[in-house]
């Protein structure tokens, strides 16, 4: 399972950092920030989500407002 987050979609609202710890606050961009993750675009972030972490990781893609957090596994997209 991987998650993507697009930062430029992002509106800085946070409730991804309130479901997961792989999500912080950049309160100097008004963006969160999804730890250890590679951009292999611009303003495209992936990162593989541990086996223990994929409830909390599919929690934060829920509660984004905007929807730049998606879930996928594999090739098939979870959520949002």
């Amino acid at each position: 399972m991987r998650v993507e987050f697009n930062q430029d979609t992002c509106v800085g609202m946070f409730n991804c950092v309130a479901e997961w710890e792989k999500f912080v606050e950049d309160r100097g961009a008004g963006k969160a920030t999804l730890v250890g993750s590679d951009e292999v675009e611009q303003d495209t972030y992936v990162r593989e989500v541990p086996t223990d972490s994929e409830l909390q990781a599919k929690m934060a893609a829920r509660v984004c407002p905007v929807d730049a957090i998606t879930i996928y596994d594999g090739e098939d997209q979870l959520v949002p």
